[in-house]
């Protein structure tokens, strides 16, 4: 027969002693009390651990709800930076009120929210962006689809018109480090142009000089082929390089083109 004492270990956990009868029952009453409280700490922090994780992913999944404008801002960078749901247009949708007729043109200071979805929840039907009136394009189109054609199958598509000018502009400078935004450029070009790529100056100085300003920002040639950025068009009436050119001719002289407000 064996006694406690063949289980050393075992016997007096279990509340045996060699002296003793029967087991210590309080003993064993305590052990399960403290297993349990250790199991119910343990899921606790577990828990926890897990509540934690979720709120930070929800906080992570849902973005900034408004957007402070800032000087240089447009609505298409603001939607690109924070990953809007359907672009610059639904930012302007949500925004139509603080923003008005124009989505070309935002101010410092403006709020706007970026809260998309619940715009469309709330029964506001998007519209189209205000039209504006097709310039002449008759040297400047032909130039526009050969950059089109010449780009392969994965290249992203410009419109063939000032807006889609002046994002690929942009999307060039950017790549070269000139600086300069959409208003800034689109600004300039209606007091120059007002938005004609064939637009020719034959009346002031440099015409005079036999260097007539040429194009969407009133380029000469000396102008042009000093500031030209290579993998643009090399003539004045191509509008994407007559833009590029110009910005960073306006960059080198004035800092940037959204700094120029009159004849430069």
């Amino acid at each position: 027969m064996q006694g406690p004492g063949a289980w050393p270990t075992c016997g007096p956990a279990a509340g045996l002693s060699r002296d003793g009868g029967t087991p210590d029952a309080g003993s064993a009453d305590r052990q399960r009390s403290e297993v349990r409280t250790q199991t119910g700490k343990t899921q606790q922090a577990q828990q926890s651990r897990q509540g934690g994780r979720a709120a930070a992913a929800e906080r992570k999944s849902a973005g900034p709800a408004a957007y402070t404008v800032l000087s240089g801002d447009t609505l298409y960078g603001i939607a690109t930076g924070h990953d809007v749901e359907g672009g610059w247009e639904a930012v302007y949708e949500a925004n139509r009120k603080t923003v008005g007729d124009d989505p070309n043109r935002i101010f410092p200071g403006q709020r706007l929210t970026l809260d998309t979805d619940r715009s469309s929840r709330s029964g506001a039907t998007p519209s189209a962006a205000p039209k504006k009136a097709a310039p002449k394009q008759d040297q400047a189109r032909p130039a526009a689809q050969a950059r089109q054609s010449a780009q392969p199958q994965s290249a992203k598509a410009y419109s063939d018109n000032l807006d889609g000018w002046i994002r690929e502009a942009l999307d060039i400078m950017r790549a070269h480090g000139i600086p300069g935004s959409y208003q800034g450029i689109h600004r300039n070009i209606m007091r120059e142009s007002s938005g004609n790529p064939n637009a020719v100056n034959n009346w002031d100085i440099n015409a005079q000089r036999g260097t007539p300003s040429i194009g969407l920002l009133q380029v000469i040639k000396p102008t042009f082929d000093a500031y030209h950025v290579p993998g643009t068009a090399n003539s004045q009436y191509d509008p994407v390089a007559n833009i590029v050119a110009a910005c960073n001719y306006a960059a080198d002289r004035y800092g940037s083109i959204d700094n120029v407000n009159g004849p430069y």
